[in-house]
């Protein structure tokens, strides 16, 4: 009898810093074992040669800023029967998503000596703003253990189990002191979804949002105790404007304090 075939396997980047694909070459040991269950068809941080598609999962890193990558994602969900977006740059528009808050024509003409040339969006956005997405993984970078399991999810047929409550409620978990409460440090963790193992609190540093929104995050309410904290609109606004800075709450959010 021919053997089982083995799902494709393809992971693309768009604009990012490859952060998220090199999580996933640290999974080493894991990564040998799933190299055994699936067929590497498409990833040129492990591997030079490129199967074609149709692919049975895609994982897609970065966001899409050029009218190239417009077209591209495109083809890859075309090519693709899951399509899984990994890290704030792909569900969020990344940390250059901070030029949607101003003129990209400006920030090209001050880098570059013939910005004339320079082919790009005016926006940098999620990859969900362009195609179909079958499940969105946070976080900058992605956590390993979360994408192992996503992975294997989708390989086989069940439901992702990638926790979407806050940061908080880890925090109170790991026996952590809140930092707001207990040194008056800002801190996103409020309305941050958990992902990280509570990193920066866990060193009395207030949370930056690394995940992203949690479901249903009531930013007012953290902005006000914010400003009771005694920071300015600037800083609220700041605070909202890193790596997930075109996450929808986070955005809204950023946009009452600031331009």
């Amino acid at each position: 009898m021919p053997a089982a075939r083995r799902p494709k396997l393809a992971v693309w980047k768009f604009a990012s810093c490859d952060g998220c694909q090199l999580t996933i070459l640290d999974c080493e040991d894991e990564l040998l074992a799933l190299a055994d269950a699936v067929e590497i068809a498409y990833f040129p941080e492990a591997r030079r040669g490129q199967i074609r598609g149709p692919y049975d999962l895609s994982l897609v890193e970065g966001s899409v800023t050029t009218p190239h990558d417009r077209e591209r994602i495109q083809a890859v969900r075309r090519a693709s029967k899951k399509l899984v977006t990994i890290g704030a740059c792909a569900t969020a528009g990344g940390i250059q998503a901070l030029r949607n808050f101003a003129d990209v024509r400006a920030f090209a003409a001050a880098v570059y000596a013939s910005p004339q040339y320079i082919e790009t969006l005016s926006a940098s956005t999620a990859i969900a703003r362009h195609v179909p997405v079958d499940f969105e993984l946070r976080g900058c970078p992605i956590d390993k253990t979360q994408l192992l399991d996503v992975m294997t999810a989708f390989l086989y047929g069940r439901k992702p189990n990638v926790p979407a409550h806050s940061v908080c409620l880890d925090c109170k978990r790991e026996g952590n002191l809140c930092v707001m409460v207990a040194h008056g440090t800002a801190c996103l963790g409020p309305v941050t979804q958990t992902g990280c193992g509570v990193l920066c609190p866990s060193h009395n540093r207030g949370c930056y949002g690394c995940f992203g929104p949690k479901e249903t995050p009531n930013t007012a309410a953290l902005a006000a105790w914010l400003r009771r904290l005694g920071l300015g609109d600037g800083e609220i606004m700041r605070l909202y404007r890193t790596f997930n800075a075109d996450a929808d709450a986070f955005r809204d959010e950023s946009r009452r304090h600031g331009p």
